[in-house]
């Protein structure tokens, strides 16, 4: 039989698993009565854990959210993961987010046993980031909140929207999902206004509080809402854009891009058309080297024109 400290944290552990735990089954994993389990959930709901319980035949066990946090019991895989999270989660592009993300995993290191301690600092020292070419822009947690819990509770949002501009428009939306694209973030939503579904950067979003009324969900405009924003930020969300002709079969040219790069459309077997943007038409050059195919690029005048460079360039650097 387990000593009581031991037990009490076996039994945290079998109640944070998102299920309803039966008194005999518990008694059962523990080694105990039942009249021993339920002295022990009363112990726990003392040191701050609510226990929840229901009666019946389904009935049983589980841990239920407080007012406050008690603390978290995890085993290792989950302790890394969540070390591993944070750190990714300081680097990141939310604003606001680091300084507390960098708090919560000091916390966590101090705590963590050393044989864990040391797979999280390996993972640190010996892992190094490629930088973004251009850093993606930031956006604060804040907004991310207001927008995760207005497409939760189905409620309306009213907010400013800037252009790439920087013309700033009111729209009243019903907001859907959020999609993390790159290194952006973007909200998909029905815009009232223009009675269309739209895709808006959540950089350029100023929402305005409080949200609106309740509204019933519609069908979104495609069951893969990732593929949607991924067309539709190919298209239309960069600077500088560009149709390409390439000679190569849709199938070939899609296995070698980055869905993030852009979105590729057959023209016959061996033809397609890569609709693609950038921030940068050196960005945008990049992408059509690594196709490993021959291309033709009649716009936008500003990418004929770099890629004319390159070409006089590169004839230079092999006489």
């Amino acid at each position: 039989m387990l000593e009581t400290s031991a037990r009490l944290l076996r039994l945290l552990s079998l109640l944070q698993m998102p299920r309803e735990w039966p008194g005999s089954e518990l008694a059962e994993r523990l080694g105990v009565s039942g009249r021993t389990v339920r002295n022990d959930i009363e112990r726990l709901r003392e040191l701050g854990y609510p226990v929840d319980a229901t009666r019946g035949s389904v009935g049983g066990y589980r841990l239920g959210a407080g007012a406050a946090m008690p603390p978290l019991l995890l085993d290792d895989e989950e302790a890394v993961a969540v070390a591993i999270g944070l750190r990714t989660a300081a680097e990141g592009t939310i604003a606001g987010i680091g300084e507390t993300a960098l708090r919560a995993l000091a916390k966590l290191e101090q705590v963590l046993p050393s044989r864990l301690r040391r797979r999280v600092n390996a993972l640190q020292t010996y892992t190094v980031p490629v930088p973004a070419d251009r850093p993606g822009p930031s956006v604060g947690s804040d907004t991310l909140m207001t927008l995760t819990a207005a497409c939760r509770d189905h409620e309306t949002l009213r907010f400013d929207y800037r252009d790439h501009a920087g013309s700033s428009t009111s729209r009243i939306v019903e907001p859907f999902r959020l999609v993390s694209w790159g290194r952006r973030w973007y909200l998909v939503a029905w815009d009232t206004g223009r009675q269309d579904w739209r895709t808006f950067r959540v950089d350029r979003v100023e929402p305005r509080t409080p949200t609106g009324p309740r509204f019933t969900p519609r069908e979104p405009p495609e069951s893969d809402i990732a593929a949607y924003v991924s067309r539709r930020v190919s298209a239309a969300a960069w600077r500088h854009q560009a149709r390409v002709t390439v000679h190569a079969s849709a199938e070939t040219i899609a296995e070698r891009i980055n869905p993030a790069v852009g979105t590729v459309e057959a023209v016959d077997e061996h033809t397609c058309v890569l609709v693609t943007g950038a921030d940068s038409v050196e960005t945008l050059s990049v992408y059509l080297g690594m196709l490993e195919a021959d291309f033709t690029v009649g716009e936008p005048p500003e990418l004929v024109s770099h890629l004319r460079e390159l070409a006089e360039r590169y004839r230079r650097a092999t006489p």
